[in-house]
């Protein structure tokens, strides 16, 4: 199986920890699990982005993310854990 493309985030796109980037950490049923925020800002970092987020209410989080451990919320190969 090949690995989910990472997306092209814009501006206000509804966001989450990808499922793959949540797996590598250990945390796929933890708090950063049910995490959702919204994209307010992308910046070019090397080769990625890294993406500014404004997460709901409560989701204390990083306010900045590489772009590779992000998902848009929806159904996906990055956001829902399918084969």
């Amino acid at each position: 199986m090949s690995k989910p493309k990472i997306p092209q985030f814009k501006i206000n796109d509804r966001i989450a920890y990808s499922i793959q980037f949540l797996k590598s950490i250990g945390e796929s049923h933890g708090r950063m699990a049910n995490a959702r925020g919204n994209v307010t800002a992308i910046a070019p970092f090397g080769d990625r982005a890294l993406v500014s987020i404004e997460w709901d209410p409560g989701d204390d989080m990083p306010t900045k993310v590489l772009d590779a451990n992000l998902a848009i919320v929806g159904p996906n190969r990055r956001f829902c854990n399918v084969d």
